[in-house]
């Protein structure tokens, strides 16, 4: 039968604990390997204990940066070839699972966020096509963006949703300059409107529109380009995917935009 003991002394020797004295009923002492078998192996010396149950901590670290398929593959072969006895059952923990919650709160936040956007949007204009038009440039950014996912062996971790989300209010500020120049062109120049006026808005915005695109592409080359290595990996993916996004919305609001401006934002 095993028997726990638990010495008073520390830093004892094997010989020591071999020769230490125990007492028998008839008050004899005899040496404890005479009533016991002392070998030094190797095993835990602490023993966690959560909830009133023992606990064993496993961890994992992926060379990849997919932690979430990482995650999902491991639950995955661990179901298929590990059969736990009665009694034991496993939790899973750490980066992936907070990961996929974060990820869940932002999806809720952008939707908010976007709803709130086009409120404001129809509050400023007054005019649901105007909106319209803004929503419409607004996929645009999934382009480039998904083409730069794809290019650089990344994946769709939360800092490309976070890319996403900004590329989104990216394109809308270009669409809304846009379409605030052609109020300015109408309203107050008395341009009439048609293909050569959303044309001229588009020539007189290129300047800032592609200056604040190059500025900002200047500031996350560097993070895209150290997206691989530890500790980029929430701001490389993102960086990447606003990269890719910054070139597809830049040419869709300077190229697409107006001509489905001047067709779509008719006059009388």
């Amino acid at each position: 039968m095993p028997v726990v003991v638990r010495l008073a002394a520390a830093g004892a020797t094997p010989d020591e604990i071999r020769n230490l004295r125990l007492r028998g009923r008839d008050g004899a002492l005899v040496p404890l390997s005479s009533v016991a078998t002392l070998e030094v192996v190797s095993a835990r010396s602490l023993i966690a204990h959560e909830d009133g149950l023992r606990r064993q901590v496993v961890i994992a670290t992926p060379t990849g940066a997919d932690q979430a398929g990482f995650a999902r593959r491991a639950r995955e072969q661990i179901a298929a070839r590990v059969k736990l006895p009665p009694g034991v059952y496993l939790r899973y923990g750490g980066t992936a699972p907070a990961q996929a919650a974060a990820a869940r709160e932002l999806l809720w936040h952008a939707g908010a966020a976007l709803v709130l956007i086009v409120l404001l949007l129809a509050l400023a204009f007054g005019r649901s096509r105007h909106v319209l038009l803004v929503l419409a440039a607004l996929p645009s950014t999934l382009i480039g963006g998904v083409l730069a996912v794809a290019l650089t062996g990344a994946t769709l971790s939360l800092g490309a949703m976070v890319g996403f989300v900004a590329l989104f209010g990216i394109a809308a500020r270009n669409t809304i300059l846009l379409i605030s120049h052609y109020e300015h062109l109408i309203a107050i120049e008395g341009q009439p409107w048609g293909l050569a006026t959303a044309l001229r808005g588009a020539e007189e915005r290129l300047t800032p529109v592609l200056l604040t695109a190059l500025l900002t592409a200047l500031a996350l080359l560097p993070v895209a380009l150290q997206s691989h290595q530890p500790g980029h990996e929430i701001e490389g993916p993102m960086a990447t995917v606003i990269l890719g996004g910054l070139v597809s919305s830049t040419l869709v609001s300077l190229v697409f935009v107006p001509p489905l401006a001047a067709r779509w934002l008719h006059r009388s």
